[in-house]
């Protein structure tokens, strides 16, 4: 049920998947192509620096990243990943002493940040009650994620990183449907059975679905599933999302002011930064409220 989420989390299960720009040599700054299109001012190719990239490595306008057209980069959040490459893989190594190592590290940073994530969703399956029946194979497969995020640069750049993705998906997918399936019994106890309205009818749901500049303040999410929506835009001002899936779905400038995103599903800080939020928002205590939110 929905009363049955965690009030709160082991933060310290988490840290190792917050960035610690102190520890990390820059790499979100020069390995990610940057396009106009993801909220930057001007396309950046792969593995050329930010020309706000000072020689510490760090971010020299970083107080002014919105107010500059960087968007992207005040949204971006790289789960751990750029510390871990920075400290563990290269053992403190960074591309600019040590120039041959640029491309090699650039690419386990990409590799990285995908494990990362596995295991920010791993790590909040396995608080989740309603899929108890399968902490054990989650906790294996969050053990083995783990390994993986140690293996040496040359393992990592021959990792099957999509086959991995598709054994943990399995594992998030089953987690999903329990979750979802007693979050709308608990919706059903609370508000009784109620009809679908013309507009939810109209209105496709699910995997990949576009919903970009949708209204969706009239739409019953409860435990629905937006894994991967298209949510750009999107009027989500009042809604209750609590018990719905959120795993890849793109929150830029959708508008979540007064909307109940405490018991949302899979949601990160990056999604949170990407939407307009307000005081109101409710949010899952262990991701931050924006800064720029009013």
């Amino acid at each position: 049920m929905l009363s049955n989420f965690p009030n709160s989390l082991d933060d310290a299960s988490r840290d190792h998947l917050r960035a610690d720009c102190d520890n990390c040599f820059g790499l979100c700054c020069v390995a990610l192509r940057f396009l106009a299109s993801d909220g930057f001012p001007t396309d950046k190719e792969a593995g050329q620096p930010c020309v706000n990239l000072q020689n510490d490595f760090r971010c020299g306008v970083h107080e002014s990243l919105r107010t500059r057209g960087l968007k992207g980069c005040s949204t971006f959040d790289c789960f751990g990943a750029g510390q871990k490459v920075s400290q563990v893989s290269f053992s403190g190594h960074d591309w600019q002493q040590t120039p041959d190592s640029g491309k090699p590290m650039f690419e386990v940073f990409h590799i990285l940040m995908q494990l990362q994530e596995l295991l920010w969703y791993l790590t909040e399956a396995l608080t989740l009650p309603q899929a108890g029946l399968i902490h054990g194979p989650l906790r294996s497969m969050l053990e083995k994620t783990e390994r993986l995020t140690t293996l040496s640069p040359e393992s990592l750049m021959e990792l099957d990183v999509a086959e991995h993705r598709a054994s943990v998906n399995t594992l998030l997918l089953k987690t999903s449907e329990l979750v979802r399936s007693e979050a709308r019994k608990t919706q059903q106890v609370r508000s009784g059975p109620r009809t679908r309205t013309r507009l939810e009818r109209q209105i496709a749901l699910g995997r990949g679905a576009d919903l970009m500049g949708a209204d969706l303040r009239r739409t019953d999410l409860t435990g629905a599933s937006l894994r991967g929506a298209y949510l750009i835009a999107a009027d989500l001002r009042g809604t209750d999302l609590r018990g719905t899936d959120c795993i890849g779905a793109d929150f830029r400038d959708a508008d979540v002011r007064g909307a109940d995103l405490s018991q949302s599903l899979f949601l990160t800080q990056t999604q949170l930064n990407a939407a307009k939020g307000d005081a109101l928002t409710k949010l899952p205590p262990w991701l931050n409220r924006p800064a720029h939110w009013s």
